[in-house]
């Protein structure tokens, strides 16, 4: 039996106000006058200058403002990639990325292609990456993707979407100031945080599922169920709970795997450009036969926080077009695999899943 040496972000600063902290942080890290540090900001901070004032600017540092509306792309990827390459002339010092899962994945697979040749969409999938990561560092402003734990980008690319799972994802450092997150709007805190809880419930109910998996996604299942179904917390105590509950359920992951939700949202995301996290809830609204508990539970918080989920985005699809969603959910073979066990071919079908994207 061959386990898996997994890697961790290997610094982490927890705190209300550690985001001061950044420039401590970095200029260790500095290369020289001549190497940059680059910013992948979320646009929606732009003129925000609660935020960007304080972001610790020096030589060449740039920051470039960055539309989080769509799922990263591969070919945006290697946009970026090329400009930093053509500005600088040499490597920058690291890569910093602030805002939520599309932007800490856009940082995350800026870093990598920065010191690896080719295009991004070759190295969508399992360990591809050969060489290691440019410096890089996360900082989420909204809770929940798990993004800033995880050893993968995920990625739309022109075949597929997928992430660049590799060993060389993972953030070097993680900056966790839950007072970034005060001004999330509230159907936004519900999709991420759904998200988180999606995947407590995936990877506790899946085949994969060992103790370093259950022991994470537990905690993270118990904090989701005090922040989405209790009264008894502050505002702020709800945003640093969160915020671990996202780090926790990034890590239950980490050992073991999503399932039928994220699989069939992939679908959804590559061929609609449906967000991630609301893409999750439309999914999971139809799997009671898969997560019985899980999906009346979310129901119960969908209602009791008063959040609308898109409904009919499937209604006037093609027949080719079901066919392109159920070609990505069906080749992320592992997410299957770990919610159905090795014989999963058996009750996925093509059929059964054209018929579940139907009810959405």
């Amino acid at each position: 039996m061959s386990y898996k040496n997994f890697p961790m972000v290997s610094k982490v600063v927890f705190g209300r106000g550690s985001f001061n902290q950044l420039g401590d942080i970095l200029s260790p890290k500095r290369l020289n006058v001549k190497a940059p540090f680059i910013y992948i900001v979320d646009d929606v901070f732009q003129g925000n200058s609660w935020l960007t004032s304080r972001i610790p600017l020096s030589y060449d540092d740039k920051i470039y403002y960055i539309s989080a509306n769509e799922e990263p792309k591969t070919s945006q990827v290697d946009e970026l990639v090329e400009e930093i390459i053509l500005t600088y002339k040499a490597l920058p010092s690291g890569i910093i990325g602030i805002g939520g899962g599309t932007i800490m994945d856009l940082a995350k697979a800026i870093s990598i292609m920065l010191t690896n040749e080719g295009e991004s969409k070759e190295y969508q999938g399992w360990d591809l990456v050969k060489k290691p990561a440019i410096y890089h560092v996360g900082i989420p402003t909204i809770s929940g993707t798990g993004a800033e734990v995880s050893r993968t980008t995920i990625l739309t690319g022109p075949h597929r979407k997928l992430g660049i799972n590799s060993d060389f994802t993972p953030f070097d450092q993680v900056v966790l100031d839950p007072e970034l997150t005060k001004d999330v709007p509230k159907d936004q805190w519900f999709y991420t945080g759904m998200d988180c809880y999606v995947h407590c419930i995936e990877s506790l109910n899946g085949t994969y599922l060992n103790s370093f998996s259950q022991s994470y996604g537990e905690k993270a299942l118990e904090l989701c169920k005090e922040i989405f179904l209790e009264d008894t917390l502050s505002k702020d105590e709800s945003n640093d709970k969160l915020m671990m509950a996202s780090w926790h359920g990034g890590m239950s992951i980490a050992y073991s795997q999503v399932g039928v939700a994220h699989a069939m949202s992939y679908g959804l995301g590559y061929l609609l450009g449906v967000k991630h996290g609301v893409g999750n809830c439309i999914v999971f609204e139809h799997l009671e036969e898969y997560y019985p508990e899980g999906v009346a539970m979310y129901k119960v918080m969908r209602e009791k926080h008063n959040i609308t989920i898109p409904k009919g985005i499937c209604s006037n699809l093609s027949d080719k077009e079901f066919d392109i969603m159920i070609d990505v959910a069906l080749s992320l073979e592992p997410l299957w695999e770990n919610a159905l066990g090795k014989h999963w071919k058996k009750t996925i079908t093509r059929d059964k899943l054209k018929e579940l994207y139907l009810k959405m």
